[in-house]
């Protein structure tokens, strides 16, 4: 029974473990690297982040909730497919740390978390400084953004292995089990399509809009520094703002400190743009083989229009034969009828010409059909 006095239905021992291992499930990272597991429930990660329950639910692994990325007071709520994280200024709450799919994540952050002075010795000093002007929320969000980019685009690599030689094999032999084959690829290339479209569309929604952009700044709001949308003037945020790529120099930094309030974000604007571009990358991957399955069912289909249109002519073919047959036929059926004619007597040596006259009549008749076939486009040439 939990503290509220709630009162918990029966049920058998193996669901019960399984939805408190579900809905008990982190691990916190802290600045430092350090991971600790949790046994919380969501009111205590409610509690510890300060977030609202519809925020935590999306994070739910039991309900269908898109690829998210929040923005709020004290802390970033992410959700990225089976990337489901709480993001504040000083740690990060990582939902199911021992699943295949989050643990090279944990090992990632656990990585780069830490300042750079502290990992990495022998660089530059500009170097080193321009990387630990970074935030630590925009160190985790890059983790996370990064995995997800790569754990897609892997999926997306594995998709066209897997589709290209069975695309392949399907032109050259078409057969049950080749259209099976393609059938299943098609159906999973559709629902990574899907998947992959949703973390565009949440990217590109975030670089949209510059408040919330704004709002995954928790640094700057820890410090107290104003939004860019309030009017105020940002100038001590600007030489501490993340940067992205290529190693801002001094002079850049020192300029950077006069830019309007409208380039405020332009730092986590560059962060996402990164990621959307590769993220757009592997959608047209996708794209690419979702034209070439087109090109093969066409060409497909092609092929089995092909075979239709020769077993139409066989068709012709065998039913002028029968119309020519069936003219012999009469003239058999005329000569054979039971009935006494007197022209019959002493005229025996006219049945070799009435069957020579009766055959190449119904050969010419034939190659007549055949001849106006032709002329008119029916029969290939």
């Amino acid at each position: 029974m939990d503290e509220a006095g709630f009162i918990i239905p029966v049920e058998t021992q193996a669901s019960l473990k399984k939805k408190t291992a579900v809905s008990r499930s982190w691990i916190l990272l802290d600045q430092s690297g350090e991971g600790t597991i949790l046994d919380l429930d969501k009111y205590a990660i409610m509690r510890r982040v300060h977030i609202h329950a519809r925020d935590l639910r999306i994070l739910d692994p039991l309900l269908s909730y898109p690829s998210t990325i929040l923005g709020r007071e004290r802390a970033i709520v992410l959700n990225l497919e089976h990337i489901k994280a709480i993001i504040t200024t000083e740690e990060v709450i990582l939902r199911d740390p021992l699943d295949d799919n989050v643990a090279p994540i944990v090992k990632e952050l656990q990585r780069r978390l830490p300042p750079v002075n502290a990992i990495s010795q022998g660089q530059g000093e500009d170097e080193t400084g321009d990387e630990n002007e970074f935030p630590f929320e925009f160190r985790a969000l890059e983790v996370a953004l990064e995995g997800i980019c790569v754990f897609l685009d892997e999926r997306t690599r594995e998709l066209e292995t897997a589709a290209y030689p069975a695309l392949d094999e399907l032109t050259s032999k078409i057969s049950s089990r080749n259209l099976d084959r393609v059938r299943k690829m098609k159906s999973a290339m559709t629902r990574l399509t899907n998947r992959v479209q949703k973390v565009r569309d949440e990217l590109e929604q975030l670089l949209d809009d510059d408040d919330d952009m704004a709002d995954l700044y928790l640094s700057r709001k820890f410090l107290g520094v104003s939004s860019p949308t309030s009017g105020t003037d940002v100038r001590n945020w600007s030489p501490t703002s993340p940067t992205i790529g290529s190693k801002i120099s001094r002079t850049s930094r020192a300029s950077a400190t006069s830019v309007n309030e409208e380039n405020d974000v332009e730092e986590l604007e560059m962060l996402l743009e990164a990621y959307f571009m590769q993220i757009e990358g592997t959608l047209n991957k996708l794209s690419t083989l979702r034209e070439y399955i087109d090109d093969t069912e066409d060409y497909i289909n092609i092929q089995l229009d092909n075979h239709r249109n020769q077993l139409i002519q066989l068709e012709l073919f065998l039913c002028s034969g029968t119309v020519c047959l069936s003219v012999y036929s009469l003239v058999a059926a005329i000569f054979g009828m039971n009935i006494p004619y007197p022209w019959k007597e002493r005229h025996g040596h006219l049945f070799k010409w009435v069957v020579i006259l009766t055959g190449v009549a119904c050969g010419s008749i034939f190659l007549s059909i055949m001849t106006y076939a032709r002329h008119k486009g029916l029969v290939g040439s």
